[in-house]
């Protein structure tokens, strides 16, 4: 094996690592607050804000990512009241596109993480809220919120880890991160094994980095479901 060749691409892939952070970051952060407003239209009860919510989650889960990458990317400029639009100078940037189109995907899944979180709350602790007045905001940020957040934590971290993996799609609609760079050194170099195999190593490092975090997180959310030390219980 040609190391000082792997050692060389290893260097070209990794500074394309800050574009794929940058790339996860945004898509992580704006898809994550459409979630709660998704989220929100769902638990509603109103029929009309629900059905909405419905049929958002329905067609980002249920329709190919890709697919969706190639119609944001490519579809949006069909629409002349977009390509004349203030916005056209932005949806016409690749970068712009990928994450709008990862944002809509994984808000469509965290949407229901959420929801499943929320769900996971106990009545008995909702209605203890109401019993001693509680205002609703104040009860969704200090009751509902916590625990749902940590019921859903698990969850969410494996859609953060899918949506790391997911930015390698991104190199098709020409941004160029970890996959695009790799893709752009194979076509030069033809030794395909090498440097997908330099790829794979930077995403799973990554995606371990992550992981650690979340449990990092989970455990620090979970201390009243530490198991007590045997001196404590004497």
């Amino acid at each position: 094996m040609d190391f000082e060749f792997l050692f060389s691409t290893m260097v070209t892939l990794l500074k394309a690592v800050p574009t794929t952070l940058i790339l996860f970051s945004l898509s992580i952060f704006f898809g994550g607050l459409l979630a709660l407003v998704i989220v929100s239209l769902r638990v509603s009860g109103n029929p009309l804000l629900a059905g909405f919510a419905k049929g958002y989650i329905f067609i980002f889960r249920g329709s190919p990512l890709l697919i969706q990458m190639f119609l944001v990317f490519y579809g949006l400029g069909q629409f002349g009241v977009i390509r004349y639009s203030f916005l056209w100078p932005f949806l016409r940037e690749p970068m712009v596109c990928a994450v709008l189109s990862l944002a809509l995907c994984t808000a469509g899944y965290s949407a229901e993480i959420f929801r499943s979180g929320i769900r996971a709350v106990s009545p008995k602790e909702i209605e203890a809220a109401r019993a001693i007045g509680m205002p609703r905001m104040l009860m969704i940020r200090r009751i509902i919120a916590p625990i749902a957040f940590r019921h859903a934590l698990p969850a969410y971290s494996t859609e953060i880890v899918l949506m790391m993996k997911s930015t390698a799609l991104a190199s098709l609609v020409t941004v160029w991160e970890v996959t695009g760079v790799a893709q752009r050194l194979i076509s030069q170099t033809y030794r395909t094994m090498e440097v997908f195999l330099c790829a794979a190593i930077i995403y799973l490092v990554l995606n371990f980095i992550i992981l650690q975090a979340m449990a990092l997180l989970e455990y620090s959310l979970s201390k009243h479901r530490r198991a007590i030390p045997p001196a404590l219980k004497a």
